[in-house]
Formats: C-alpha cells, structure tokens, sequence
C-alpha cells in the first residue's frame, strides 16, 4: 500500500497514479510530500480477511492512523471518500479476536467518527448496533469489541441523539440484557457502561422522555443490575452498574415487581421470573438492593462509594412515599453502614454531605430508624461540629434534624459529655450568627432553637446536668440575631420566642431558688426589657400581626408565673412604659380576635402581678365581651347594670382598667370624660351600693379611682363634678364600705381623701387599722411612692403637708385614744407609728407639733394613773424622733414640754445615789441632751433650766463621776457594751450638751474657773458638771468611746474658760501642778489612733499654752520633752518622701495645731528653730501641692513666716503653690462647700441604747467639727497673703 517512488514518471511529477495491484489512482492517497501513499483498496481487502496476518493488519491499521494525523491526507479522505473504509473496519472489527488490533480499530473508528462528517458516527453505530442485535456473533471476543467500540461511541459529545440512529433498540437491548447474565465481569461492565450511555442520551434529547427504552425490560433488569452490584469486585463494573442504578433511580424505575406489567415482556419472550444466577428466588428488590450497596458503601474506591452514596440518595427521593422500602432499607442496616462512612471519612465533604442527606431520608422510617440513630448520635456531634463551620452548607439542617430526632424521640440516649459537646457547637452557631461572623437560613435556624427546647424538656437537664448558663447565652445569641437580620422571617422569630418561653418556664422548674436558675431567669427578663421590649414599642406599627402576637404570648408567658418576684419586676417594666396605652394602640392597629383577647388576657395577668389574689379575674371573664376603644370601655361603665347579664361584668372589667391605669398615671381618656363616665355609674347603679350586693373590693377601687380623679381636677382645672355623686361616694365610705388597706390608692387620691372634712371619722377610723396592722405585721417601710400603697412613707408625707387633715388626725386620734379606757394596745400602734414616721420624713414632726402633739402627750402623762411601761417607752421614742426631727423655731413657744420632761425625771430620774441606770433611765437622759441641744438655738430654754439644776440629775451625774474614777485603770475594760461603760458614756453626752446649754441660755451666769480644783472638794457644783480633773482622769483611763465624749466636754470647758479669761482679764485660778498634770495628759493623747480624740486634745493643750502670760512659771511651761517630741515626729513625718497624701496630713493635724501654739508663744522654745531648720521645711514643702494643702499647714506656714523661719526661695515656693491651689479652688468652686451628710436616726418602734449613743455622738461631733473645707483653706491664703505684705512692708 505504501511506497516511494519505484514506478515514477516524468510526467506525474515523481508519483504514480495507481497502487501496485493497479487499484484506481483515486482511490490512491498521498499521505506526505516524500512521496508516500496509501491505496485504499489494498488497505480494505486486507484487513477485511480474516486470514490475513495480524502483524500485517496491525501495521497497516497504524499507518492508517498515522496518516490520519497528516491534515492533507485526511482532507482528501473525508472529501472524496468519507464512507470507504466504514464496512472494512467493522468487517475487521467482527473478524479478529485479537485484542490490540480491536482497540486499534476502535481507535481509527473513534478518530474518524469525531470528524467533520457528522454521519460517520451515525452509520457506524447504525451498523454496530446492527451486528450486535443480530446476535450473529454470539458472545465471542468480536461481539465484546463491538460493543466496548459501540460504548465509546456512544461517550461522544458530539451529538445528542445518537441513540437515535440504533434501529432495533428492542432487539439490542435484549441481547445487552442477556449479556448481563453471563458471568464475565467484562462483558458486564461494557454492556453496563452502553446501557447507561443510550439511557442518559435518551433522557437528555430532546424528543425522548426517557421512559420507554428500559421499561419492556424491568423489573429482569433491575434484578440483573442488582445482582451484579451484589457480586462484581471490580470496581469499574460497580461504577457502571452504580451510574445506570442512579438514572433509573432519578427517573423512578427502581421499584418493586408489582408496579410493572409484565404481561407484555412474556408475550415478547422476556424473562418474568426475579430468579438471579445463583438461583435466589422470591426475594423483594429492595432487600437484594440493600445487600448489593453495602460492598460498595464501604469500597476504598472513594469514587465507587460517593457514587453508592449517590445512588442511595435518588432511590429514596423515589420511593419517600413508600415506608415499607424505607423501613427495609433500615432494617437491612444501612442506616450503620452510613454512620460508619461518616466516622471513616473524618467528617469531610463530599462523604459527609451524602451521607447527612441520605439520613435524613432514612429517617422518615421513624420507628425503625430510631434504635439506629441512638447508635449514630456519637457520630453525628462530630458531623455537626463540621458542617457548622461551613457558612450555609447544604446539610446544617439535616444534621440538626436528626440531633433533634434522637434529643426528642429518644429521652435520655445522649450521653452528658455528649450533650456538652452538642450545646458548645449549638451556642457557637448563633453566636457567629448574632455577629455576623456567619450566616445561617431561617430552617437551620429555627433547628438549632428546636434542640435547645428538647434539651430544655428532656429528662437529663433536668437532673445532675444543669444548663442554665448555656441556655441563657443561647437564648441570648438568638434573639439577638432575629433583632439583627434585615429581612426578619416570621417563623425563625416565633420559635426564637418559644425557646425564650420555654428557658424561663425551665428557670422555675426543680430548684427554682438554684443560683444559676436565678441568673438565668434574670438574664431572661433582661433580654425581655433591653431587646423584646423596645423592638414591640417602636416597630409596632410596621410589625407583622404574627410577630406581636407572639411577643405578647411570650410576655403574658412570663407573668402568669406571677408568684416570682421577677415577674413582679417585669410587670412594673411593663407598666412603666405605659402599657396600657400600648396595648389599646394594638387593638386599633389589629383588628383581630385573636389580638384582642391576648390583650385583655395579658392586662389581666398584669393586674394579677400588680395587685395580687387574682384581681383579674373581671377582665378574663368578660375578655369576649369588651370593646377596642377606651371611649366604648367608658359608654360601657356609664350604663344602668341591670341593661344586660354581661354588662356587670363588664363594668368590673373596664373599672378594673380604669382604676389601674390611674395608680400609674396612665390615661386612656380625658379625665372629664372619665369622671362624667363614673359618675353616670354611681348615679345609675347607686341601688347596687345601697343594697350591697357591690363587693368591698370593688367598692375601695371606685372611691379610690373617683378620688383620684377629684385630686387631678382640684390640682390642674376647675373641674365639673356632681355632688349627688359626691354624696354618694362619701355615704360609701363612712358606712365602712370603703377600706383604705384592701387596695393600692394614688397619691393623689389618697390627698384628696384626707382634704375632705365630711368623712373625718372614717379616715380617723382607717388610720387607726393601719396602725394596727403595721404594729401586727412589723412591714418594712417602703421609700417612694412607686407602688402606690398605704404605707408609712406616704403617711408621713401626707402628714408633713399643711393642705390636709393628716397631722390632725393623727393627733385627735391619739388624744382620743388617751382619753378612753382599755386602748392601751391601739395608744402603743399609733404612737409606734408616729415615731416612724417623724424618723422617714423630718417634715411631719413639724406639722404634728403645730397640731399640739406635745400638748396631748402632758395631757396624757397627769391625767393617766399608772403608765404601762410598754407605752411609755413608745412615747419616750415618740419623744425623742421628734425633738431630733423637728426645727427649733416650731418648739420655742410650746410650754408643754417643760411638763413632759418633768415627769420623765420624775419617772426615770433616781432619786437615790447609782452608778449603774436602766436602760429607760439612759432612754430618758438621751432625750435630755436633745432637749439641752435645742436650747443652744433658742428653743425650750425653761426646759433645759429644769435640766440642768435638777438636783437628782446633778446628784446622779456626780455618782456616776465618781464610781467611774475610782476605778482607775480598770476603766478601760468598761466600754459601750458594760453597764458601767454605757452609763457613763451617757452622763458625759449630758454633760457636754449642759455645758453648751449653760453658755447659751445663762451667759455670764456660771464662773467657769469653778471647773478647776475646788478649795473644798466635796462642795458639788449647783448645776450639771464635771469637773476638769474628772474628765481628765477618765480621758487618760477610759476607753476609745469614753475618751470620746470627754474630750468633747473638756475641749468645750476649756473654750468657755478661755472666753472667760480673755473677755474679763482674768487671772487662772488654779496652781501650776494642777496646769501640769492636765498638760501631760493631753501630751500624751495627741498621738492617739482616734483622730477626734487626738485633735481635742491638741485644741485643749493648745489653749493652755496660750495661757503662759496668766502664770508665773512660764519657763516650766516652754520646756517640755512631750511638746518637742510631738513636733520633731511631726516634721519627720511630713518631710518623708511619698507619703504627701490627703489622709496623712489629716493625720498630722493634732501635732500641726500643738505646733502652731507653740509657735504662737511670746518666747518660741529655741529647740523650734533647731526642728524647723532648713531642710525640715523643704522636705515639707517638696510633698505639699495644690491637691493636698490643708488650712492648718497653711497656718502652720504662716506662723512660721512671722517668726522668720522661712527662707526667700521656701516663700517663694509657697507663694506659687497657693497660686495653683486658689486656681484650682475657683475652677471647682461648685463642688465647694457641699452639705455634710444628714446625722443617721435608726431609731424606730423599736429602741437601740446603742443607737441612740451613735446619734447623740454623731450629733456632738457635728457640732464640734473644724472647717477645713474650701472656705477656710481661702481664708488662710489670704491671711498668708497679708502676713507677707506686712512682713515685706516692714523690711523696706
């Protein structure tokens, strides 16, 4: 066929035309430039024999392929000659059993098919298909190339219908169907991989519908099929039959033998017996189908298993109506093969998706598939935690399902390590949700919250496994990603609300008093008030009807658990933002039945939360029954009840409303309109009332919202009201209808009340079952008026008002009860009461004195035979609240007290000499020193005279003196909490109040010297005092309270004995030694740990030093160790690097003002100058600053510039600092100088020795304390200022 140029002629331009067997020279082709060709003919005939030699036909099929690939050559062959060789190659292709040369025919076959020429590929699988239907060559080696060639074909993509050009599709597949019975794997796979060819070629063209080809043929087929899968190793079948399963399966012919008629297959010589080859007969497809894929499922072949997974998936979408092959296929363990994929596969896509998928359809057989998933759950944790990584992955929903499948269906089967796992994956989905780390479609969504529920109800959170913590951050995470999203999905929103209902439902379940119970219910009702809340107020109106239902459902949720105070706290959160008015807003915006009764239900949960006892019930009741409109609500209450059987209770339900809505300051409707709505039903119904078939209750409500509505028109507006009405209302209450306790009552109402004249008695008589009742139930006293109840704080504010008659009843009603017999008990009630109320608001002191309440309690202590102990300690503590309350302006013209005190002495004074008193005698002397302090301001001064020369008192005070001096050292062991301690404490805070009594009401009267030691000891003072060595002996032995109080008295001694002198030029009339001994005394206190004792004491030893000029022995003055020590540890301690605090230099202060006397001297001690050297004072002024000067450094400062102990560049530093701290001053001048705190009174019905001992001390120290504010620091700097004017002045 080929050669070069042998027969070559001048004229052919060195080619012959014809071939050697002198074929025609056309069909002569050339097959490159060197002269090369190939004859056509010569190539047919040879390997068209099938004697001829296969090297012979192996080469000159390869030169024919060669030159295929020469451009020219194949031109010249498809133009002139496109169909030559078609009959030589399958003629070939049918004749040689030899392997190579077939696959060198069916690649000349390929290589021409894939031309131009599209009907090259048509006629040769026209032909192929011919031959193989034919059955003429049996199942030899030729017919397994026909069909391996006609399979490769048919894998072109160049055309879509080449099924089309097979003749007798019937007759083919037949002889294709009975090759898949023969045992040869080969065969099986080529006619596996054909089948599966024309089928998707038919599915995919465009006139073929896919369902007639294989039809005639099954269900034989699908058994073959089967029973192939279930016996080939090799995995190249198992791809072909898996990819022919898998179209069958799509198109929904993977089915049982019952849905096919084979009538027509007999009658067409088909098989119609389900027996396979090795003789298995009568068992079902399905079951076959089951064991055929397990080989496959678990194959190492990832592609045969993928594709397993593939075909199982599209078989059960086929048959997901169908339990029976679902539950087969479970039975038959699939179900475990699949979860042992899953854990093989180490939860990596593709095998995890498949897999998920195909679980999710094997779960529809629920029963039978949940002993299998109790197995698989530890699998698909793991499962899950991947696919939550992955944003949107196909399978988050499916793996959820299932998780929550097991939870649900199977209580108790996830272990608890397990469920921890489970919760942590859960809680870090919604939490990348919530911050938009990752998104997440409702459906998964709405599963992760459907988990958290079942775990919520299943039994193993509610046991050792507590998960209030995860389900709070859970709940969380949730409704913060709902409120997040742009585009809010409705049933994503509603079962994030159901899981918020049912993790406040499980805070209360069990052990409902569990911290962590608690802090999730908190946490919950916090999401409720911060997120739920505010989004239902502000988005109502654009808000779907479903979603606000569901937010009310939820909060109504919540408040049916009203025995929780945190229901309580949410109903008042509810209340506070006016929800009322709210929810009559929601009736307008949706108009249907369902919003309307969740409204009037939820109002009713909400009057149950507020009010107690079921005061709700009148709105569920008549919930079907009330209008939208708060103006129909009003046309409803002003009708005649008898009109119809349901009007009654609709007037409870909207008086209810209205009586509420009122407690909060809420209005539905103008006041007016209410007012003329109630009064048109008291008017109408005023039979009800007179016939009291109206319940109590109801009764207080209407007085209670009628009053309220009286108070605002009295306050705003002339207001039109009916006096018919009016009378009415008051016949209600003065028949003891109307009970002031049994319902909340306004402020305002309240006010009213108590302004009207005609019900006196019947407030008087509600005042005294409030007394009872506080005395009874000992009620904690409530600050504020937020809960809108009668309690002592809005009493007493009643009380301190002058526009009521609140101070007047009180007081007539105790001068009421005074004067009857037998009240004793009510007489103690009120008076506790009283006192409660002077001790929660100063202000009611005021109006009871103006009202005579002294003048009642001296009227009550001559006219009364005996006095109940009982009582006359509630009076002492009446007592006592109101002179620490009241304004000493109110007392200065009441006379009445000078009575009281004078029988209180009488009763509580002893008459003979004790050292030790009772606690009614302390009470009774604590009341004396209020009494001697409100002289000090004009008040009660012939009081205080009584007082203080009471000649019992004075002999007591020097009883206890003296008992308490005797002791010695032993003192020091008798503090507050000894009889002999407390008694002492007390006659020193008498004292101290006495003697500034004395200097206010008598001055000039007393000789304050007479203090010091007396030329006749035993002569006692005539008034009340102690005398300085007295109060020095206890100051050095007592203990800190003690020392307390006598440095108090002494230092207010020592002030007026100073005042004395300098005002009238006296001489001290007292010895040196007696000076000496009080000195070293208070020398030794000025280092004391108690800051108040320490500075007295300095005051005191500073006074005495300034009375060096009135002795003699002045030099023994001056010289003293003590004075150096203090101010040598003074400087060292100032001049210490970083210790320049505020507290510390308060600290310093008692040595700074010793410092300042001394320097004040007339003859400084030289050791000053050795002290106050040079370095001292710059170490001292280098941890001074702006922040930090205090005016008795200043002082000190100043001082020492007088006595020039300061150096230019030290004035010149301190001159700058005082200019930074005025700076600093004035820029702060409005947090300057604020109030000091009020003095505590923690005294109540109940009484304290020592609390009333803190308040006395608090009370002495506050009138003893030393400006060191911003007032007094200014005025030193001005004072240095001037000081150094002066001195510079001097030295020009």
């Amino acid at each position: 066929m080929y050669w070069r140029g042998d027969s070559q002629s001048e004229d052919d331009g060195g080619f012959s035309i014809s071939c050697s067997q002198g074929h025609r020279s056309s069909l002569n082709l050339q097959t490159h430039d060197e002269g090369g060709s190939l004859c056509l003919v010569c190539f047919s005939n040879l390997v068209s024999n099938p004697l001829s030699p296969t090297v012979h036909v192996s080469y000159a099929l390869s030169q024919l392929s060669r030159s295929l690939s020469i451009p020219h050559f194949l031109q010249s062959l498809l133009t002139f000659h496109p169909h030559f060789l078609l009959s030589p190659l399958l003629a070939a292709l049918s004749s040689f059993h030899d392997q190579p040369i077939a696959a060198q025919l069916t690649h000349l076959i390929l290589s021409l098919s894939s031309s131009a020429d599209p009907s090259l590929c048509s006629q040769f699988i026209a032909r192929i298909s011919d031959r193989i239907a034919s059955a003429a060559l049996g199942w030899t080696s030729p017919q397994l190339h026909m069909i391996h060639c006609l399979g490769a074909l048919l894998n072109c993509e160049k055309d879509d219908d080449l099924h089309a050009h097979i003749k007798d599709m019937y007759s083919f597949i037949s002889v294709l169907v009975t090759g898949l019975q023969l045992p040869s794997e080969e065969i099986r796979g080529e006619v596996l991989f054909v089948l599966y060819k024309l089928y998707v070629l038919q599915s995919t063209s465009a006139g073929g519908d896919g369902s007639d080809m294989l039809i005639p043929f099954c269900p034989q087929i699908l058994y073959l099929l089967v029973d192939v899968l279930m016996k080939t190793q090799n995995d190249d079948v198992r791809l072909n039959c898996i990819a022919l399963l898998t179209m069958l399966a799509r198109r929904h012919l993977l089915r049982e033998e019952c849905a096919y008629d084979t009538s027509n297959m007999s009658s067409n010589g088909g098989v119609n017996s389900k027996e396979t080859e090795d003789g298995t007969k009568g068992t079902s497809l399905v079951n076959l189908f089951a064991e055929a894929i397990k080989g496959p499922l678990l194959s190492s072949d990832s592609q045969v298993q993928i594709g397993t997974l593939d075909l199982l998936f599209h078989y059960l979408s086929s048959v997901r109506n169908s339990d029976y092959q679902i539950r087969v296929l479970v039975e038959e363990n699939i179900a475990d093969y699949l979860f042992e994929i899953l854990r093989l596969s180490e939860y990596k896509d593709p095998a995890v998706k498949m897999c998920l998928q195909v679980l999710g359809l094997l779960s529809t057989a629920e029963e039978t598939f949940k002993l299998r998933l109790v197995v698989g759950i530890s699998t698909l944790i793991p499962a899950l935690r991947y696919v939550a990584e992955v944003p949107f992955h196909p399978v988050q929903c499916e793996t959820l399902k299932l998780i929550y499948e097991c939870i649900s269906e199977c209580p108790g089967s996830v272990s608890t390590s397990q469920l921890e796992e489970l919760i942590l994956v859960l809680i870090r989905m919604l939490r990348k949700h919530s911050d938009g780390e990752m998104g997440m479609i409702p459906e998964t969504f709405i599963m992760v919250c459907s988990i958290f529920v079942a775990l919520i109800r299943s039994p193993s959170c509610n046991g050792a496994l507590d998960l209030s913590k995860s389900i709070e951050e859970a709940t969380n995470h949730a409704i913060l990603a709902c409120l997040s999203v742009s585009e809010r999905n409705i049933n994503q929103i509603l079962q994030c609300l159901y899981l918020l209902k049912e993790a406040y439902a499980y805070s209360h379940d069990g052990n409902s008093i569990n911290s962590s119970k608690l802090e999730l219910r908190s946490g919950i009702l916090d999401i409720c008030r911060t997120h739920l809340l505010p989004w239902l107020v502000v988005g109502i109106n654009e808000m779907e009807e479903d979603i606000a239902l569901g937010l009310l459902e939820t909060f109504h949720s919540i408040l049916l658990l009203h025995s929780s105070i945190n229901s309580m706290e949410f109903a008042e959160t509810l209340i506070s933002i006016g929800w009322f008015s709210f929810s009559f807003e929601c009736l307008g915006l949706f108009t249907g039945d369902r919003m309307k009764n969740r409204i009037y239900l939820l109002l009713s949960s909400l009057m149950d939360s507020l009010l107690g006892n079921d005061s709700g019930q009148p709105i569920r009741e008549a919930a079907l029954h009330l209008p939208r409109d708060p103006i129909d609500l009003l046309f409803l209450l002003g009708q005649r009840s008898t009109n119809s059987l349901d009007l009654p209770s609709c007037q409870s339900a909207v008086l209810l409303i209205m009586y509420t809505s009122s407690l909060y300051d809420e209005r539905l409707a103008d006041e007016k309109l209410i007012l003329a709505s109630l009064e048109q039903y008291i008017l109408l119904n005023r039979g009800n009332f007179h016939n009291r078939t109206t319940d109590n209750l109801t009764v207080t409500r209407l007085v209670n919202l009628y009053s309220s509505l009286r108070g605002l028109g009295s306050m705003n507006y002339q207001i039109h009201y009916s006096r018919d009405a009016e009378e009415i209302i008051f016949q209600l209450i003065n028949n003891d209808e109307w009970d002031l306790l049994s319902a909340r009552i306004h402020t305002v109402s309240l006010k009213w009340l108590f302004q009207q004249e005609n019900i006196i008695n019947s407030l008087s008589h509600q005042i005294l079952k409030f007394c009872r009742s506080y005395n009874l139930e000992e009620a904690d006293i409530i600050i504020g008026n937020n809960y809108q109840t009668v309690n002592v704080q809005t009493l007493s504010e009643l009380v301190s008002t002058e526009d009521n008659y609140g101070a007047r009843l009180f007081v007539c009603l105790l001068a009421q009860l005074l004067e009857e017999e037998g009240r004793e008990y009510d007489i103690i009630c009120v008076l506790n009461v009283m006192a409660t109320m002077v001790l929660v608001c100063p202000a009611a002191c005021e109006q009871l004195s103006l009202h005579g309440i002294a003048t009642t309690i001296r009227t009550w202590c001559y006219l009364s035979n005996s006095l109940s102990t009982t009582t006359y300690m509630s009076i002492l503590i009446l007592v006592f609240n109101t002179l620490s309350s009241v304004h000493p302006e109110t007392l200065s013209v009441d006379q009445s007290w000078v009575a009281i005190t004078m029988k209180m002495m009488e009763c509580s004074i002893p008459s003979k000499e004790v050292d030790i008193l009772s606690d009614e005698s302390l009470f009774v002397i604590g009341i004396l020193s209020l009494i001697l302090h409100l002289s000090t301001n004009k008040a009660l001064e012939e009081t205080s005279k009584a007082i203080l020369f009471n000649t019992c008192i004075i002999s007591m005070v020097n009883t206890v003196v003296c008992a308490a001096s005797s002791k010695g050292p032993a003192l020091v062991d008798h503090d507050e909490g000894t009889s002999t301690g407390e008694t002492l404490i007390f006659v020193l805070l008498l004292h101290y109040f006495a003697v500034k009594s004395l200097h206010a009401i008598l001055p000039g009267f007393v000789d304050w010297q007479s203090f010091f030691a007396s030329t006749n000891p035993s002569e006692p003072l005539a008034f009340i005092g102690i005398r300085c060595h007295d109060l020095c002996r206890l100051l050095h032995f007592g203990s800190t309270v003690i020392k307390i109080a006598a440095s108090y008295s002494l230092l207010e001694l020592f002030k007026r004995i100073s005042d004395q002198i300098n005002s009238n030029h006296e001489e001290l009339r007292c010895t040196i030694g007696y000076i000496m001994s009080i000195r070293s005394i208070l020398e030794g206190l000025v280092f004391y740990n108690d800051l108040r004792v320490a500075t007295n004491c300095s005051l005191c030893l500073s006074m005495i030093l300034g009375w060096e000029k009135l002795t003699k022995e002045t030099k023994v003055l001056e010289e003293s160790s003590w004075c150096r020590l203090i101010i040598e540890e003074m400087t060292v301690s100032l001049a210490a690097p970083a210790l320049a605090s505020q507290s510390f230099m308060n600290n310093q202060r008692p040595a700074v003002l010793v410092a300042i006397a001394l320097l004040k001297l007339h003859k400084i001690p030289q050791w000053m100058r050795s002290v106050f050297d040079n370095s001292s004072i710059s170490g001292i002024l280098g941890n001074l600053s702006a922040s930090n000067l205090s005016s008795e450094i200043l002082a000190l400062f100043r001082e020492l510039l007088k006595s020039n102990f300061l150096s230019t560049e030290q004035i010149a530093t301190i001159n700058q600092m005082l200019q930074e701290c005025r700076k600093r001053m004035y820029s702060n001048n409005a947090q300057e100088d604020l109030p000091n705190e009020p003095i505590k009174k923690v005294l109540t019905t109940s009484y304290n020795m020592g609390d009333i001992c803190e308040y006395l001390i608090d009370l002495m120290t506050s009138e003893a304390y030393l400006d060191t504010g911003s007032k007094k620091l200014l005025e030193e700097i001005e004072l240095f200022f001037s000081t150094l004017s002066v001195d510079n002045g001097s030295c020009m």
